[in-house]
């Protein structure tokens, strides 16, 4: 549940603040230019990763599923309250609040495209090389499925907001770079707290190196 909430948190939260764009300079080498909704994104193919590996693909696929609804549902919501007039003393007004949340519908239904083709691309993959590797070297099903499955998110959701005018094509190459090789690097940066997170849910359920839960049982 708890891996769950975190994973739903950090969608929903990636389409509501995407319209900010920062950038970093990484020690030089790369200039990233990219929008805070990136932020929280890479960690939704980190709890999958997760999930996958203790829970098994069937409810990893589950969780990719919830975070569906989830989004629809926070859409619904962002839009009721962009309909609703607000008050003469309200400090946030209508304009503002529509410049701000006003894109989400086309980032959500864009998220949510990119989303499905990711998320279970980097499911599939990450047991592809599960089974491949017989349960060996968890560094390299984490970072081999989510290397391809970043890149399909990042170009999709890309691809879609260009589309629909939300971002000029002129900047689709820059951030595509940007966003990818960004995704990449956390996804390295990340593999620590995999093992460490996949160390510590083995050793609470006992389980052995290659073992799921077994929910008939547990």
């Amino acid at each position: 549940m708890i891996l769950c909430a975190i994973f739903i948190a950090s969608l929903v939260v990636s389409n509501l603040i995407f319209q900010k764009f920062f950038y970093w300079d990484f020690f030089g080498i790369h200039t990233f230019e990219i929008s805070v909704g990136i932020l929280p994104y890479p960690v939704t193919f980190l709890v999958t990763d997760i999930i996958s590996e203790i829970y098994g693909k069937r409810k990893a696929n589950m969780v990719v599923t919830t975070g569906i609804f989830a989004s629809l549902f926070s859409l619904l919501i962002v839009y009721t309250a962009n309909e609703v007039p607000a008050t003469l003393w309200s400090r946030i007004d209508d304009e503002l609040f529509t410049t701000v949340f006003g894109a989400t519908t086309i980032a959500v239904f864009a998220s949510i495209t990119a989303y499905l083709l990711a998320q279970y691309i980097d499911i599939h993959l990450f047991h592809f090389w599960k089974r491949l590797t017989k349960g060996k070297h968890l560094w390299l099903r984490n970072n081999f499925s989510t290397f391809l499955s970043q890149f399909v998110d990042t170009f999709s959701v890309l691809f879609l907001l260009c589309m629909f005018g939300k971002i000029d094509w002129g900047l689709f190459s820059g951030l595509l770079l940007s966003g990818f090789l960004f995704k990449v690097l956390i996804a390295i940066i990340d593999t620590p707290f995999l093992y460490l997170a996949v160390y510590g849910f083995r050793r609470y359920f006992k389980l052995s190196a290659t073992e799921e839960i077994n929910f008939t049982t547990a």
